[in-house]
C-alpha cells in the first residue's frame, strides 16, 4: 500500500515514541503537583515548551499546548478577539473549518462582523485586498499559512507587514506547513501547529501567542499554561511534539527539496497522462508534497477507491469533512464549478523517500483508476 494522505495524518515517527515512552511510564506525574514527581514532569514541560518556541521563532512563555490544531485555532480566534474590545474579524473563505466555524460562532453569539477576503484562483491572497479590509475596529486577521487541501502557500511576510502597519494581530494557521516551510521569521502574533501533522501522535498540539496580545481562555478551571489554557498538561504529547517540531526542522530543507522534486514529476506525469486532470491550488507557491487534481466528468470519490484497489490511499480533500458530499468550499472559493469541485482528488506525500520512478507509476495507477469511471 502507498499512503499518500499525510495532510490527513502521519505515522508516529519512532524516535517521538520513544522521547514520550519515559513520560507515560516512569515520569508519569501531574506538573502542578508540588513535590519530586510532579516537578519531573513539570521540568520535562517547560523543557518541551522552549524547544516548540526555537522553532516557531517565539518566547517559551507565548507557547500554550493544547489538544491539537482544531483547539489552537478556536484558541486563537475566539481567544484573541473576545479578549479585544474589537469587534471585527478577517478570514479568507478558504480556511480550515475549525477558523470558520469559530468565525461564525463570534458573528451568531458576540456580534462579531467578519470579512471574508477573496482568493484569486489560485488560493492566493493579494496583501491590497488585506489592507482594504482592516479597519480601526479590526481585532485579527486569522490565515492560513499553507491549505490543507490545494497547498496554495501565502505570502506571510507580505501580509504579515500590512497588519503589522496597522497594528492588528495577525494569527497564521500552520498546521499543514509546519516541518515543510520555515516557521521561525513569519512575525505572527499568533502561530497554530498540530504534532500529528509531523510525525507526533493524534491529540498533541500548540498556540504560540505573542505575551502582549490579550488572549481569554477557553477552558477554566485550574489555571495550567499561565491561566490561558486550563486542564492537567499532556506532558509525554508535548515532549513529543517538541520531539517531532525539532526533527522535521532539522530535515526540512533536504526533505522539502526531494519530496518537491518528486511532486513535481507526479503532478507533471498525471497533466500529461490524464486529459480531464486540472491541478488546483498554485503551480508555483504550493506545499512541496502536496499535488491535487480535478478530473472532470468523473466521481472523486469513485477515482479514490479504484486507486485504493490498486494500493494508493489518498483523499478527495480535508479529513475534517470527511462523509460530506458537499463540494470543497476552498475550490468554490476559488471559481470551481461545484460540479468540477465534486471530482477533486488529493495526494499529500510524506518525508520518506520513493523509489525513483514512483511518481511516474504513480501517475499511471491515476490514469488507470480515471478511465475505470469513465473519464
Amino acid at each position: 500500500m502507498l499512503y499518500l494522505d499525510h495532510a490527513a495524518t502521519s505515522p508516529v515517527r519512532p524516535e517521538v515514541l520513544d522521547a514520550m515512552r519515559p513520560f507515560l511510564t516512569g515520569v508519569f506525574g501531574n506538573p502542578s503537583s508540588h513535590h519530586t514527581v510532579g516537578e519531573a514532569a513539570a521540568g520535562a514541560l517547560e523543557d518541551a515548551r522552549a524547544r516548540v518556541a526555537r522553532v516557531l521563532g517565539m518566547r517559551a512563555g507565548d507557547v500554550v499546548f493544547t489538544a491539537g490544531g482544531t483547539e489552537a485555532n478556536n484558541l486563537a480566534v475566539k481567544g484573541i478577539v473576545l479578549g479585544s474590545d474589537r469587534r471585527h474579524l478577517v478570514v479568507s473563505p478558504i480556511e480550515h473549518e475549525s477558523i470558520l466555524e469559530s468565525a461564525d460562532y463570534l458573528r451568531r453569539f458576540h456580534g462579531v462582523e467578519v470579512t471574508a477576503l477573496a482568493v484569486d484562483g489560485a488560493g492566493r491572497i493579494s496583501p491590497d485586498a488585506l489592507a482594504a479590509a482592516l479597519r480601526d475596529d479590526t481585532a485579527l486577521v486569522s490565515l492560513g499559512h499553507a491549505n490543507n487541501e490545494i497547498g496554495t502557500v501565502q505570502d506571510v511576510t507580505a501580509l504579515v507587514a500590512v497588519a503589522v502597519a496597522r497594528g492588528v494581530p495577525l494569527h497564521v494557521d500552520a498546521v499543514q506547513s509546519a516541518g515543510w516551510l520555515p516557521l521561525g521569521g513569519l512575525g505572527a502574533d499568533a502561530v497554530s501547529i498540530a504534532g500529528h501533522k509531523i510525525g507526533a501522535p493524534k491529540g498533541v498540539g500548540a498556540l504560540a501567542v505573542r505575551g502582549r496580545v490579550p488572549l481569554e481562555p477557553l477552558l477554566h478551571g485550574g489555571g495550567q499554561e499561565r491561566g490561558r489554557r486550563s486542564g492537567t498538561e499532556n506532558v509525554a504529547g508535548a515532549v513529543a511534539l517538541a520531539t517531532a517540531l525539532e526533527l522535521s526542522e532539522s530535515e526540512r530543507a533536504a526533505v522539502a527539496g526531494q519530496v518537491g522534486a518528486a511532486t513535481r514529476r507526479f503532478i507533471d506525469a498525471v497533466l500529461a497522462g490524464v486529459d480531464r486532470a486540472a491541478l488546483t491550488g498554485d503551480p508555483a507557491h504550493r506545499l512541496p508534497g502536496t499535488a491535487s487534481f480535478t478530473f472532470a466528468g468523473t466521481s472523486g470519490e469513485a477515482v479514490l477507491l479504484e486507486l485504493e484497489r490498486r494500493g494508493v490511499v489518498s483523499s478527495s480533500g480535508s479529513a475534517c469533512a470527511a462523509g460530506s458530499d458537499e463540494p470543497s468550499h476552498v475550490l468554490l472559493a476559488c471559481g470551481v464549478p461545484p460540479e468540477v469541485a465534486q471530482t477533486s482528488v488529493r495526494f499529500t506525500f510524506g518525508r520518506e523517500p520513493l523509489p525513483d520512478d514512483a511518481p511516474e507509476r504513480l501517475a499511471a495507477l491515476v490514469a488507470e483508476a480515471v478511465r475505470a469511471v469513465g473519464g
